[in-house]
């Protein structure tokens, strides 16, 4: 009862009413919503539905006593704990952005106060060894890739890292140099190891530039063209290039560029310009993957993240890249669509409101053996548009049919080439 008062007041009634019945994400598949600040409200409420069951809890410092998350039915046998450290890293990284927004005394602007406050109170929940919402830092490697999704959304808010006391900071500093004892394999994970270091670089403290070094040669060496990136050195068809691979090597070197790094050859501001048209060509590729129904293709691992495929396309967004081909109200629709797509399935969520191992509702089969209802909240990345403000072109431009919906309509669309950069 709690939760839903602090909705109503937050939000209002109706847009709590449909949150807590589902209606939200229940809208039609089909259609082009034209309407920006519908779909902003939309977004909003899946933001709040995923945020609260956490973030509430655990800035008491009772998110582990309460919630015991589903495991998959291939589970590896891993201390379970890891869950929590991927709840709150996952969900956190795709919040920042919005995070990171100015206050005001708009009912987005109460809720966006409220979860800072709980976030900031679950950063000090997280590296205090006597709360019994500590994280499970030192047990296995999988701390080395969640700890680098905590430390990215600390560099896209920054204002949550000045916020914190300086006990927590240096806390945070020492965690996250602590995981420095898992060695990451020749996968995407050099950029979860690359990634904590570009925080520890932007922090001001000690960092280690060969472990930034190595990830980047080794992840454009896997560049396989038009966009693609292998993970490793053979080529996955999947969705990793979304999880991982592009966004964390663009923000890896903004870094480098906006401290003026120097420690080797690696020529940043060109590799940045590089890695951010590699992306936009692979949004490109994402925005035609999207079908008419809003539906898209469900290839390769962990496919339980569901609409974190949509991640590279909410970076660019925010950070006012996309490329002429994907217009933002193009690109709104699309990725809305997918998501209507996704959570019109009630089971998507449990009876306390924590994400269901799935893909379109609770279909726990899919579940990987490293899968828990903590790693389900990658999805939130797919949140990062609200990082813009409800009066950006972003939300306030037409909506407009994507690629495949012009197709299929027997519109005009334009035909798609090889790149070679």
């Amino acid at each position: 009862m709690e939760r839903r008062n602090f909705l109503a007041s937050a939000l209002g009634a109706g847009t709590l009413a449909a949150v807590a019945s589902g209606r939200a994400s229940a809208a039609p598949r089909d259609p082009v919503v034209p309407d920006g600040a519908a779909d902003r409200r939309y977004m909003l409420d899946l933001l709040a539905k995923m945020a609260t069951p956490v973030l509430g809890p655990m800035s008491q410092g009772r998110l582990q006593a309460s919630w015991k998350p589903e495991l998959s039915p291939t589970w590896d046998g891993r201390n379970p704990r890891v869950g929590y450290l991927e709840a709150f890293g996952r969900l956190i990284a795709g919040l920042a952005p919005w995070l990171a927004l100015p206050d005001d005394a708009t009912p987005e602007g109460k809720l966006r106060a409220t979860l800072r406050d709980q976030a900031l109170a679950s950063y000090a929940h997280s590296v205090d060894p006597s709360s019994p919402d500590y994280l499970l830092w030192n047990d296995a490697p999988q701390a080395l890739v969640d700890s680098a999704y905590f430390t990215n959304a600390l560099m896209r808010a920054p204002g949550l890292w000045k916020a914190l006391d300086k006990a927590t900071q240096q806390r945070i500093v020492t965690e996250i140099k602590g995981v420095r004892r898992f060695s990451p394999p020749y996968t995407n994970w050099l950029l979860f190891a690359a990634m904590n270091e570009a925080f520890l670089l932007w922090a001001g403290e000690d960092w280690d530039p060969v472990r930034i070094d190595l990830a980047v040669r080794k992840v454009n060496e896997w560049y396989v063209g038009d966009g693609w990136y292998a993970d490793g050195p053979h080529f996955h068809f999947d969705h990793y290039g979304s999880y991982v691979i592009h966004p964390m090597l663009v923000e890896i070197l903004e870094v480098l560029v906006a401290t003026k790094a120097k420690f080797n050859s690696l020529d940043a501001p060109v590799l940045l310009e590089q890695a951010v048209k590699r992306m936009q060509r692979y949004g490109e590729h994402l925005e035609r993957l999207v079908g008419t129904d809003g539906g898209y293709a469900p290839i390769g691992r962990s496919l339980t993240y569901r609409t974190a495929v949509f991640q590279p396309l909410g970076l660019l967004a925010w950070r006012k890249k996309l490329p002429a081909s994907l217009p933002e109200g193009q690109i709104r629709g699309a990725t809305l669509a997918a998501q209507r797509a996704v959570f019109r399935f009630p089971t998507n969520f449990d009876e306390r409101g924590y994400l269901t191992i799935g893909f379109t509702g609770h279909l726990p089969k899919l579940g990987d053996w490293y899968s828990n209802a903590g790693s389900m909240y990658l999805t939130s990345l797919s949140l990062m548009a609200l990082g813009l403000p409800a009066g950006d072109s972003y939300w306030t431009d037409p909506a407009l049919a994507w690629t495949t919906k012009k197709a299929f309509a027997g519109e005009a669309f334009p035909k798609d080439y090889y790149v070679d950069y």
